[in-house]
């Protein structure tokens, strides 16, 4: 089945990590072997392959790099000025442009490019490995943008959607560990966003940015890979008083597959998903909450984070590479979910959202 993956933060992968995305997930791992500068090495999932493989033509690709000195051991952060953190977006943005001369990715910006773009891929008498993987711009995390003019030269690039904050502080909203909201510049941000129509990615606020946030962005906004709270007690994940808000605005709800976010207690870096038995079954968990909650499965879909500084030890015990969400359609299957439900959770609620919000 055709999906759509929201959140991946693959530029930052290419860049600071030094991953050839056109490569092969096992090619990636062998040329890792022995590394041990990054947790993660020689066990990523994700590569532009594999997406073909698993029939994932349409990713959120993220730009992260953050001006944070006290947090440099965060992903994107430790840059020391804004400027830097900018020109770190602008490199990962040359890789995106690189992989679209190469004919590998193809940016989506628009109503048309988005409706082309799916007629493409379900197109069945071409392969997969000739179609080019759309990516839609997003900007985790805002600290990047010098001041409010930026926004502007982002959006002309492409830039579609931004989530304000990461983690800890940040220069226009606090974000996962802290309990602050918006500054006032990031208040400004909100409003400017919305005259744009870029798309407010709620996933990392505060619980006091959540809610200033609803205040003052009035377009249109998703989770992009966030989980229940209800399930896994922690700030980071979705409460259910804010699932309930994003139901009424129509949002949509990606569900992700960061092990320490689908079942509690996991310690990230340090726990093992097998001892937690946590699989690829475990989101649905969550998706039970978010469909119960709405009468529906019309904002619960995928936001999997899979290359988010992660790989499989911190993955779903029967997860090798992101080609394995496949497996998600039988096991939604199992829990009674019916074809309609599937093809939401899959990529209609993530495209409904889209063509809506470019009409």
């Amino acid at each position: 089945m055709f999906l759509i993956d929201a959140h991946l933060d693959i530029s930052t992968n290419a860049i600071e990590w030094n991953r050839d995305y056109r490569m092969t997930v096992t090619d990636i791992r062998k040329l890792e072997e022995g590394m041990t500068d990054k947790i993660d090495r020689a066990k990523g999932t994700v590569s532009l392959p594999e997406l073909r493989k698993a029939n994932i033509g349409l990713v959120v690709a993220t730009q992260l790099a953050r001006f944070n000195q006290n947090n440099g051991n965060l992903p994107g952060a430790g840059w020391n000025s804004p400027h830097q953190a900018w020109a770190m977006s602008q490199a990962q943005l040359a890789w995106y442009q690189a992989m679209e001369a190469e004919g590998e990715m193809i940016q989506i910006n628009n109503l048309d490019s988005l409706n082309e773009h799916i007629k493409i891929w379900m197109d069945e008498t071409k392969p997969n490995s000739e179609k080019p993987v759309g990516y839609i711009l997003s900007l985790e995390g805002a600290d990047s943008l010098i001041n409010l003019s930026y926004l502007e030269k982002a959006y002309q690039y492409g830039l579609r959607a931004i989530g304000p904050a990461h983690y800890s502080t940040g220069r226009y909203c606090s974000g996962t560990g802290t309990t602050d909201g918006f500054t006032s510049m990031g208040k400004d941000l909100l409003r400017e966003m919305s005259a744009l129509n870029i798309i407010l990615d709620v996933t990392h606020l505060t619980d006091k940015g959540f809610a200033e946030a609803m205040d003052l962005f009035n377009g249109h906004l998703w989770a992009s890979h966030h989980n229940c709270r209800t399930l896994v007690p922690h700030q980071r994940q979705l409460a259910d008083d804010q699932i309930k808000i994003l139901i009424e605005r129509k949002a949509v709800i990606g569900g992700c597959f960061d092990a320490w976010m689908m079942k509690p207690d996991f310690t990230p870096r340090k726990s093992n998903p097998a001892e937690f038995e946590i699989k690829i079954e475990t989101i649905i968990n969550h998706y039970d909450h978010i469909c119960q909650m709405a009468g529906n499965s019309l904002h619960c879909a995928i936001g999997s984070d899979l290359d988010g500084t992660y790989g499989t030890e911190q993955s779903p015990m029967d997860l090798d590479t992101i080609g394995d969400l496949q497996n998600l359609e039988g096991l939604l299957q199992k829990r009674g979910y019916n074809k309609e439900d599937i093809e939401n959770i899959f990529y209609k609620n993530w495209l409904r959202f889209l063509q809506n919000a470019w009409a």
